[in-house]
């Protein structure tokens, strides 16, 4: 379906009398609708009040429906009515920051209604590689199928980029920890609390659709969805493992970070014991004795005192260095 109809940015297609028909208009989706063995998809790319105005008497959406598609403000969740089940779901992206994307999914007993910003496109999903005749020609939960199951696909190679971040920050933890490094920890585990809030209510959806007996769900497609689900739980058991691993470099950060304290505080203490020494010496040797010195004139004792004190510092600054103080 490549073709677009110009009613905001609407698309849709029909598997209608055993061929598949593109680029209808709103009056020819009533139509197709009102045939028995028709299965339609409308497509539509951040439409507008207004342009949902003939689909809304045409499909019966509920205004509380048509607002929710509209604005893009919701949770991920699932409403099941008499004649329709709205999905909300998202697509992400991870680009340096995390984006996410609002998609709407509409499911009657023999339509499908997508909404979506022109960030995700449902002509990519790999299902659909071999044309859209033969998945919507057999049926719309069909179509839901293809489309989500792509969608919940596409966040592997997310979680791969997230594993591999990951990674970078633990050996740069090891290896030479730096504020930069705490607040990419922080930044990943906002990232991590986004995907969570969205991919874990898609468990409750997709819960659903597999254990509800929904009249636009057909029996054999059951199954469909459930690899979907199973995949989901996979996802949420890989962004706990995610937060552990963060939690347990964030532990590792502040453990390198406090050893290296200890470290400065070794050799601080170290400097001041070899110092303490040539403190003492000044204060033997101070300015009101430092003239009979060289003029000879002091005692010997003065001398070995001296001589004392510097090989004390001596001795301790050979001992420090010994057990790596210094």
């Amino acid at each position: 379906m490549k073709a677009a109809y110009s009613i905001g940015m609407m698309r849709a297609a029909a598997w209608w009398d055993g061929t598949l028909r593109t680029d209808l208009s709103v009056a020819q989706v009533a139509e197709a609708l009102r045939s028995p063995d028709a299965q339609v998809w409308i497509d539509l790319t951040d439409p507008t009040a207004e342009a949902l105005g003939e689909l809304t008497e045409t499909l019966y959406l509920h205004p509380l429906v048509v607002e929710d598609i509209v604005e893009r403000n919701q949770r991920a969740k699932v409403e099941v009515s008499e004649h329709y089940a709205h999905l909300v779901m998202f697509a992400f992206r991870l680009d340096g920051e995390l984006t996410e994307s609002e998609i709407d999914f509409v499911l009657g007993d023999r339509f499908l209604l997508t909404s979506h910003l022109a960030e995700w496109d449902p002509d990519r999903s790999h299902e659909l590689r071999g044309g859209l005749g033969p998945i919507l020609s057999r049926g719309a939960d069909l179509l839901l199928w293809a489309l989500v199951d792509d969608l919940v696909d596409s966040y592997f190679p997310l979680f791969d980029q997230i594993d591999e971040e990951i990674d970078r920050l633990e050996d740069l933890i090891v290896a030479r920890p730096n504020s930069g490094t705490i607040e990419r920890i922080f930044d990943l585990k906002r990232q991590l609390m986004t995907i969570r809030r969205a991919t874990s209510p898609q468990r409750e959806i997709f819960n659903q659709l597999t254990n509800r007996e929904l009249p636009f769900v057909k029996a054999p497609h059951i199954l469909y969805f459930r690899d979907v689900y199973d995949h989901l739980i996979r996802l949420t058991d890989e962004l706990d493992s995610f937060r552990d691993r963060l939690t347990g470099a964030l532990d590792a950060y502040l453990s390198a970070v406090n050893n290296n304290l200890s470290e400065i505080m070794k050799r601080l203490t170290a400097v001041t014991v070899v110092v303490a020494g040539v403190g003492a010496l000044a204060g033997i040797f101070g300015m009101s004795e430092a003239g009979a010195a060289f003029l000879g004139a002091e005692a010997p004792g003065f001398w070995l005192v001296t001589l004392a004190i510097v090989g004390a510092s001596a001795a301790a600054a050979f001992f420090l260095r010994r057990i790596r103080w210094l």
